[in-house]
């Protein structure tokens, strides 16, 4: 198995249609205060909350590729679901918007809110996006993507006998399904361990990526990426709604599909699939006296406002894992932020209290 540079990769992959939605590269910085209190070498925030569309997150890079093969079919809607704060939600609305299409929301009641026209629902109400709120037995877990496709089919014939021609996509823009035939969110994910490869590239490539994973193809592009540029970069992902053993099928899926699709010759096993469940907490979605603690700490110690779903959670494991000592004092992390933070003025009084 050999290495393929920065540059050989970004060429196999930039031989898949995109729109430009984002401004990059994202910016990659030290957290001082936070790695001097943990004994860490060095943690860098890789701030893909500042991406550019709307306010931010790691799904706009993903619907580079998919918005443009939603084009490509000539698609006028685009049908998608989530939670109720599903920032992906949020970004497909304005990326939809931003291209011409139509968007239509699906979102799951997997937790509660005393409003539903705050966070992340109020912009996409600005954007005038289509919402249709469900309800769904499985309280703090992200829906079931065999339960979504069907009630997405539904809407879309509806549609189609209303004259549109919808594009449906799941979750995250994670799994292949609907009309997304190849794991196009985990092919922008490639582009950003390039990214990050290229931003080290003087002080060399980070022990350790840590980042949220919920739908698994932010994680399996970057371990993708990492494996083909042969770095000694390995990928912890935090798990925020399912155990590992419920989820670890869904990555290794993702990430052979995206190693099919680009022809890469490197092998895959699932020791190269890291994931922590022991963050999950109260469920998906529900804010618990530790989120709400390290999102004021780390607001506080560095400025930066993580979200009360997804990148709380990672911190909360890169911190235990730190003083745990399974991350050491040798190790450069670096922290992905997705995004998501919309959703905190959604979860006000959960996190005031």
């Amino acid at each position: 198995m050999s290495a393929y540079s920065p540059d050989q990769l970004e060429r196999l992959i930039n031989k898949w249609p995109r729109v430009r939605l984002t401004c990059l590269p994202t910016p990659l910085y030290r957290l001082e205060n936070l790695s001097g209190e943990l004994g860490l070498r060095e943690i860098m925030v890789k701030r893909d909350d500042l991406t550019g569309l709307v306010f931010g997150g790691n799904k706009s890079r993903k619907l580079e590729f998919i918005l443009a093969d939603a084009l490509s079919q000539e698609a006028d809607t685009i049908i998608t679901w989530g939670s109720l704060q599903s920032n992906w939600c949020l970004q497909t609305a304005a990326a939809a918007r931003k291209c011409g299409l139509r968007p239509i929301l699906v979102l799951f009641k997997t937790y509660e809110l005393s409003s539903l026209d705050q966070g992340n629902i109020l912009i996409e109400k600005l954007l005038g996006a289509e919402i249709r709120i469900t309800e769904t037995g499985a309280r703090g877990k992200s829906p079931d993507q065999e339960q979504a496709f069907t009630i997405l089919d539904e809407v879309a014939r509806d549609e189609r006998r209303s004259g549109h021609n919808p594009y449906l996509v799941s979750v995250g823009g994670s799994m292949t399904g609907g009309n997304m035939a190849r794991p196009l969110g985990a092919l922008a994910y490639m582009l950003d361990m390039i990214e990050i490869a290229r931003q080290t590239a003087g002080s060399g490539a980070p022990d350790y990526v840590v980042v949220a994973t919920g739908s698994g193809a932010t994680q399996a592009g970057l371990m993708v990426g990492a494996k083909a540029l042969g770095l000694k970069t390995r990928i912890i992902g935090i798990c925020v709604s399912d155990r590992k053993e419920d989820f670890l099928p869904q990555v290794r899926k993702i990430a052979l599909e995206l190693v099919e699709t680009l022809g890469l010759r490197i092998s895959l096993d699932d020791r190269d699939i890291i994931l922590f469940d022991d963050y999950l907490g109260q469920g998906y979605g529900r804010v618990s006296p530790e989120i709400s603690g390290v999102i004021r700490t780390i607001l506080q110690k560095e400025g930066l406002a993580l979200d009360p779903v997804y990148t709380s959670k990672a911190m909360i494991g890169l911190v235990d894992l730190a003083r745990k000592g399974y991350l050491t004092a040798s190790d450069r992390i670096v922290f992905i932020h997705t995004g998501g933070t919309p959703a905190l003025f959604a979860f006000s009084d959960q996190l005031l209290s």
